[in-house]
């Protein structure tokens, strides 16, 4: 499934206006189908390759899912447990930990709803309500990225008040020379102002940060921990752009947690869960995105602060982090119904639609059928690679974020804190980072914020201002999917 996944590529019988051009006119996913889905305005387009990578890398691989899943079933089972969901879930080592993750989404679905509900009349205004129901899910295909999983592409469709303070840095990066290493050193520099491990010598040589091209290889980030000699190491095909910058900061904060905890003995080199080790790079990078710290690195002018660039500013990490969350969710939630087999192979296209329409809002733009195997063309469910942990991290990471900034003695919205060479904020993390999995993550939760339990409420916190907008900009308007 994984060689299905990393070899799949579509091909046109004509190219479309604006389709990178390659050997053979046919597109992978690593960077030519990426940047198309993120870039082109084109409904039809967009529906070509939505469908296209569906059709080549989904459909092969629904008979070997269904094989995946029994012997999965059965190496559970030689472990003591029921199936592989019951194997997965307890790593979390908490039996409330689903129905704890389900009262999250529920506390954090009114603002979900209400930005889906701006962002279909945005898309309404733009392609018609021909295409997008003005009372139904979104079509999958029209938010700026393969799986709808963020919607960040799409901001210059759904801008609040445009002119107004933009956060995109991409161009300026590009107009000042960025390079991947660039982006590295700065990842490191920034870890490295709170306190924490530089990255060792063997970290810049043995990584890689670009895509070579004298070969073949995997382009979906990674980072490893070698277990020995501080030798850890990150594999990226880093594009120069605002979001590679914040992966680079997230796999960066993944090689920190390793190196934090290297002295624990090598059963407890891990994370306190696998949410932890997701949210280390992507609670700095919660810094990171601030116009304060961009300014700091001379990616924009003097940061505004008035009230339209602060909706603005919120819209923009909304797409990215807030609408994240259903999607997060769902994916496993469809994985546990096959591993306990409450749907069966030829239900499993509708099963993941099901989930889509009830946790996201969005549906397939054309009809499936069950022999297609929509869920095959992510990544995580090709490698087998579990996916909660993300839904996880994007709740716990605004947790870890406030904590650092209490720590640092920030005044102010939750939004507009940058921890950037704070020592304390920094020793504070590292009494949390240090402990890896040698106790509960409950204790090593409480260490850094005081707190025994995932809170969504940092995260409404954060998100406040806008909600506040939204409630306003939505009154009268339709809210929800039919």
């Amino acid at each position: 499934m994984q060689g299905i996944y990393l070899n799949g590529k579509v091909c046109a019988p004509r190219m479309f206006p604006g389709t990178p051009r390659t050997s053979h006119h046919c597109l992978p996913m690593e960077p030519d189908l990426k940047d198309l889905m993120a870039k082109s305005r084109d409904a039809n387009e967009l529906l070509w390759a939505w469908q296209g990578w569906r059709d080549a890398v989904g459909r092969p691989m629904k008979d070997l899912y269904a094989i995946y899943v029994n012997l999965s079933n059965e190496a559970a089972m030689s472990k003591g447990f029921s199936n592989e969901a019951e194997s997965w879930l307890h790593k979390y080592e908490d039996p409330n930990f689903v129905d704890d993750v389900d009262s999250l989404w529920e506390s954090i679905k009114p603002i979900y709803m209400h930005v889906h509900a701006y962002v279909r009349r945005r898309l309404v205004e733009v392609y018609g309500s021909d295409i997008v129901d003005p009372h139904g899910p979104i079509p999958a295909h029209l938010l700026g990225n393969m799986w709808a999983q963020e919607w960040n592409n799409i901001y210059d469709i759904v801008e609040p008040y445009p002119g107004h303070g933009t956060i995109d840095v991409t161009k300026k990066m590009r107009e000042d020379g960025w390079t991947a290493e660039s982006m590295f050193g700065v990842a490191n520099q920034f870890f490295a102002s709170l306190g924490l491990d530089s990255m060792p010598s063997s970290f810049w040589t043995k990584s890689m940060m670009a895509k070579p091209k004298d070969r073949k290889v995997s382009c979906h980030g990674a980072s490893h921990d070698l277990y020995k000699n501080k030798d850890v190491r990150i594999k990226m095909c880093t594009e120069v752009n605002m979001q590679d910058l914040f992966t680079v900061h997230h796999e960066m904060g993944h090689c920190q947690y390793y190196l934090q905890y290297r002295n624990q003995h090598v059963l407890f080199r891990a994370g306190a869960n696998p949410g932890f080790h997701e949210a280390v790079g992507d609670t700095v990078s919660l810094s990171v995105v601030t116009p304060s710290y961009l300014h700091h690195l001379g990616l924009l002018e003097q940061p505004q602060s008035d009230y339209k660039s602060d909706i603005n500013f919120l819209m923009k990490v909304a797409l990215f982090k807030l609408v994240f969350l259903p999607y997060g969710l769902l994916v496993d939630k469809w994985r546990w119904q096959a591993f306990r087999g409450e749907i069966q192979p030829d239900e499993y296209n509708q099963a993941w639609w099901n989930l889509r329409k009830q946790y996201q809002g969005v549906q397939s733009p054309i009809p499936r059928s069950p022999e297609d195997f929509d869920p095959g063309a992510k990544f995580h469910v090709a490698t087998g690679t579990p996916y909660v942990r993300y839904f996880v991290s994007f709740v716990i990471q605004f947790q870890f974020h406030k904590a650092l900034c209490d720590a640092k003695g920030h005044q102010g919205p939750l939004h507009l804190c940058n921890v950037y060479d704070s020592k304390e904020a920094g020793r504070k993390f590292r009494s949390m980072l240090e402990m890896g999995a040698s106790e509960p993550w409950h204790d090593a939760m409480e260490v850094l914020t005081g707190q025994r339990k995932m809170d969504a409420q940092p995260l409404l916190d954060y998100f406040q201002p806008l909600t506040d907008w939204l409630l306003i900009e939505n009154e009268g308007k339709f809210v929800g999917w039919s």
